[in-house]
């Protein structure tokens, strides 16, 4: 073989083992495309996914929490009506007190028992005085206690919402 034709020969085998080389880059280069894409796909599905997650979860503690209002709204009203109910029999209480302490009196000639009489009404007096105050105190402790109570309750179902959740 001459000279000329073993270099276009060499210029032949060099030619398709670049060729061949060029492919292979080539097959490479798309193999890593599709398997970026492929990636790609499953992070933006992961995501998507994660997303809706996050959503039915913000939904359903905020569906809980309103929950929880509902049921407070809703023991305040019981509380109120029975906070009522204890002021209207505090005031009856209280009335008839102050009808026991105006009819109490000792009439007759005696001014020793009219003195008496003067006495124990003054006395019947205070004491209605004393349970009137002690009335509205206890109905303005009860009324705190029952807000506080109803509170709490509440707090402590939307923590358990929220723990239930995570």
């Amino acid at each position: 073989m001459s000279r000329p034709a073993q270099i276009a020969l060499l210029a032949l085998v060099l030619a398709s083992y670049w060729g061949a080389y060029q492919h292979g880059r080539s097959v490479e280069r798309a193999v890593a495309a599709t398997v970026s894409a492929n990636r790609d796909s499953g992070d933006r599905k992961a995501e998507v996914i994660g997303e809706r997650a996050a959503r039915a979860e913000e939904q359903r503690r905020a569906q809980a929490q309103e929950e929880a209002r509902a049921h407070a709204h809703e023991q305040h009203q019981v509380a109120d009506a029975g906070a009522d109910g204890a002021d209207a029999a505090g005031q009856r209480l209280q009335h008839d007190a102050a009808q026991f302490a105006a009819a109490v009196s000792c009439a007759g000639p005696d001014t020793a028992a009219i003195a008496r009489g003067q006495a124990a009404t003054r006395a019947a007096m205070v004491l209605s005085d004393l349970l009137a105050r002690a009335d509205a105190r206890a109905g303005d402790l009860a009324k705190a206690y029952d807000r506080a109570r109803v509170a709490g309750e509440q707090c402590q179902q939307e923590y358990d919402s929220l723990i239930k959740g995570s």
